[in-house]
């Protein structure tokens, strides 16, 4: 069996690949899963014997004859394969991928994820205990303690977080976390569990000022006040926002970016509105016969076209607005480098401030320092080469923060600042020469298979008792047919 698990830009890659496993091992199965499996008619457009939509263990090892109720097995892999920031390498081993469960109920009609997974929540690890066991064995093997959560609403189970955070005061350990959440959610929440959790970093789908894209998850929300809350403790946010809804006009989606830009947020992610196949948008645009069904999946991709008939956005006037929204948020709030590094800082202003600290809170205080500590050896690189004299400004005046809060630099450190400018100055002039491809090795996880004997009784077994079902199904029909002869 070749399992081709793709998204709909990557048509052309899961299409080929199935082509040349057809090639090299035609007597394989092949089966498409993935949020590319969503795109209607896919089975006819790529070559394949199976087609899984939404979750896909419990269908698999249902194909398999296994028990769809055992227990998971979740691999130990890295988010990425190396970092660099600025051209500068990140030391250390890289965050691990931990994935909880797959979902949202909160069914926002743009949403693939929620859609593709018939809005409602699967749990691979309902307990914040056994949450704990899995994440202290990946650190072990990976030797890191910072995870990126594959979970599109991972704190919407409120107690099993809790039980995790539990956990980590009971043995000790203290493990970062990569979020991706609602704003109701992490309201819901509060922002101190947040810090003992270890996030450090949330996404968090604001998407528009206004409320005509049906967002009931951010009803009530001071958008502005919540980053602001959340920087100060040290968790960078990353805002995300939708550009040419249907509502957008060139006369008022300024608004929406000017709304976006200033909730001063880590990172912004301007995004177009995306019909993607299985949503609730792309249902109606369908019906109305306003899909673009001419363009390529591949852009299908939400940074360049759109892939429906807007009468505002003709052409390539979505682009336009795309790059200039992300050109203001860049001069008025400069590098998202630095706003990380500010963020970490006032983490720890916060943390330092707070006189009752725990061993939890002392080990977050003691984390933001170092990342604080860690990034202002590249802001130097930063002031280098900055988008305006503003950014210059506020780059002095965080590194002076930083001496006066953090204390002086160590010799160590003093090297490795200098070494960052050397270090940055390669980059580029490798970015000019070869550009910014980089592959990484492929991974592969072997698991110890099953014996052959095992599965194939497995197997029998069902046969059997669909034989019996349907002899019993048969004898009652016969009854039935003999009661109501004449």
């Amino acid at each position: 069996m070749v399992g081709l698990s793709f998204i709909a830009p990557n048509f052309v890659k899961a299409r080929e690949m199935a082509r040349l496993t057809r090639r090299h091992a035609p007597g394989a199965t092949i089966v498409l899963g993935g949020h590319g499996a969503a795109i209607e008619g896919v089975q006819q457009r790529i070559d394949c014997d199976h087609v899984v939509k939404g979750e896909g263990i419990r269908w698999m090892r249902e194909h398999l004859g296994q028990d769809p109720e055992a227990p998971i097995e979740h691999p130990a892999l890295p988010t990425t394969e190396y970092q660099r920031v600025l051209g500068l390498p990140v030391p250390g081993p890289t965050s691990s991928v931990l994935v909880p469960g797959v979902g949202c109920v909160n069914g926002c009609s743009f949403c693939c994820t929620s859609h593709f997974f018939g809005l409602e929540y699967t749990s691979y690890v309902s307990s914040g205990r056994r949450l704990f066991e899995l994440a202290r064995g990946i650190a072990d093997e990976r030797g890191s303690d910072v995870f990126f959560v594959m979970d599109e609403n991972f704190l919407k189970d409120k107690q099993r977080a809790l039980d995790f955070i539990d956990q980590m005061d009971r043995h000790q350990r203290y493990f970062s976390f990569y979020l991706f959440s609602s704003a109701e959610t992490i309201v819901d929440f509060g922002i101190e569990n947040l810090v003992r959790l270890g996030v450090t970093f949330l996404w968090v789908g604001f998407e528009s000022k206004t409320r005509k894209g049906d967002f009931a998850k951010n009803d009530g929300i001071d958008a502005k006040a919540l980053v602001r809350e959340l920087r100060d403790h040290g968790i960078s946010v990353l805002a995300s926002g939708i550009l040419c809804m249907e509502h957008h006009t060139p006369e008022n989606m300024q608004e929406d970016i000017d709304y976006l830009v200033g909730l001063e947020a880590d990172l912004v992610q301007f995004m177009l509105l995306m019909p993607l196949p299985v949503t609730r948008v792309y249902k109606r645009f369908e019906r109305k016969g306003m899909l673009r069904t001419e363009l390529p999946f591949e852009e299908w991709h939400g940074q360049k076209m759109l892939p429906w008939r807007h009468p505002a956005f003709p052409g390539d006037e979505a682009e336009k607005w795309l790059g200039a929204a992300f050109d203001q948020d860049y001069r008025e709030n400069s590098s998202s480098f630095y706003r990380f590094c500010q963020t970490a800082l006032r983490g720890y202003e916060t943390l330092a401030s707070t006189d009752d600290r725990d061993p939890n809170l002392e080990a977050r205080m003691q984390q933001m320092a170092e990342r604080a500590r860690e990034y202002g050896l590249a802001l130097p690189v930063v002031a280098d080469a900055p988008v305006n004299d503003l950014e210059r400004r506020r780059v002095r005046a965080l590194l002076a923060d930083l001496r006066e809060m953090l204390g002086p630099l160590t010799l160590a450190e003093k090297a490795k600042r200098a070494a960052a400018h050397v270090i940055a100055a390669a980059w580029r002039v490798r970015l000019r020469l070869f550009g910014d491809e980089i592959q990484p090795k492929t991974i592969v996880t072997r698991y110890e298979a099953q014996p052959w004997t095992e599965i194939k009784e497995r197997g029998l077994q069902k046969l059997r008792e669909l034989e019996t079902a349907a002899v019993e199904s048969l004898d009652t029909r016969k009854a039935a047919m003999i009661r109501h002869e004449p």
